[in-house]
């Protein structure tokens, strides 16, 4: 059984859990110790995992990521006025071969899903998140997927799979799940021209720094529609976290970071949530701590809402372009907005029921001025693909 290849957590975080007040995190989350084993999952919201596989690091890592750093600091915080129940199932160490790490974390990860469970990872490297994209295999048909990064990690054709280049391997390898990528906080003197080239052809969103930087909620609707949320903390300014080798002067603030995670935790989609590339600083540790924090708080106001499915709580736009007519919905509740694509078959079943897309209100008002949103071109183009 793949939960038998976790290690408990260490006995010197469990002590420095004993001196902290009755509302901190580490009184409330339930642990995996040597003493008791792994806790109850029954009624858990999320599962954190430590993931310390680097061997397919692209820059190769000179000490293995300690997170048992990032759950004292973790563990420090103050539980929010919460509903959820968190497990921490502790740490899976490196496998005989990277193929039995990344087994591992698939078999886990299927099995928290299954569960309705969201798994949160904090790995050494972003190439974990190429594993817990196959957790999804015979579970969900299409996966939406998407990357906070500097990069798009493609890669070359015949690299081998490592932190730069596991979107290669999820776009190529078969079965071939993927519906949609998204790429939120590209740098684009990081990024190759055949890179953005086959973002393009493959109809897949990709939002510069600038873009997202300058106006943090266009984050919200991309994330609303992802089944995967995957950052890599270089797209965070090393100034930020105390970085310099491999970290960019460039990248989110600390503060756009954690609105990042927040946005992913309100939507109902997420099932596994993933922080990576961290090295070992105590500014690091203490933000990675603080997405984690701002992800558990953002998902206390999920709100599971269609207007196929309350349709009294949403008010109806029809708007006449030159291309077709948008229908877009308006939420009463939650005012967030979503846009009809007709040629996408919802939840990509079998139904004649058009998909929604989430957008935001300033595609609605700029598509009654005629301009049709990007996001919205590419998803109908999509659909015919």
């Amino acid at each position: 059984m793949a939960f038998d290849f976790l290690v408990p957590i260490d006995d010197k975080i469990l002590a420095h859990c004993e001196l902290l007040p009755a509302q901190a995190l580490g009184n409330k989350i339930h642990k995996h110790t040597e003493r008791k084993g792994l806790p109850v999952l029954a009624n858990a919201s999320f599962a954190i995992i430590g993931v310390n596989e680097s061997r397919n690091a692209f820059e190769k890592k000179h000490e293995s990521l300690n997170t048992s750093e990032i759950r004292r600091h973790l563990y420090k915080l103050m539980m929010g006025n919460w509903n959820s129940t968190i497990v921490d199932l502790g740490d899976i160490n490196e496998g005989e071969a990277v193929e039995d790490t990344y087994f591992v974390v698939k078999e886990i990860v299927a099995e928290l899903i299954e569960e309705d469970i969201v798994a949160v990872v904090i790995g050494a490297t972003q190439d974990i998140t190429y594993p817990t994209y196959r957790a999804f295999d015979g579970l969900r048909n299409m996966v939406n997927l998407v990357s906070v990064d500097s990069r798009f990690d493609f890669g070359d054709n015949d690299e081998l799979i490592s932190s730069h280049s596991y979107m290669s391997k999820i776009i190529t390898d078969k079965p071939n799940n993927l519906f949609n990528f998204s790429n939120l906080g590209y740098q684009s003197y990081f990024c190759a021209q055949e890179e953005l080239d086959l973002m393009e052809r493959l109809f897949f969103d990709g939002y510069r720094l600038g873009e997202i930087s300058s106006d943090i909620s266009l984050a919200e609707p991309v994330l609303r529609d992802s089944n995967i949320v995957s950052i890599d903390l270089r797209a965070v300014k090393a100034s930020e976290i105390s970085m310099s080798e491999n970290f960019s002067p460039n990248g989110f603030t600390g503060k756009e970071i954690c609105a990042i995670a927040r946005y992913a935790g309100i939507s109902d989609k997420v099932n596994v949530f993933g922080v990576y590339e961290a090295e070992n600083t105590p500014q690091a540790y203490q933000l990675i701590a603080q997405i984690l924090w701002y992800f558990f708080e953002g998902h206390n106001y999920r709100v599971k809402e269609s207007p196929f499915v309350n349709k009294e709580d949403f008010t109806k736009f029809i708007v006449p372009t030159d291309a077709d007519d948008l229908i877009y919905h308006k939420s009463n509740l939650t005012e967030r907005w979503w846009v009809e694509v007709p040629t996408i078959l919802t939840s990509h079943n079998k139904t004649n029921i058009p998909a929604l897309l989430p957008c935001t209100e300033q595609d609605y008002l700029d598509a009654c001025n005629q301009i049709i949103p990007e996001r919205w071109f590419k998803a109908y183009k999509k659909g015919f693909n």
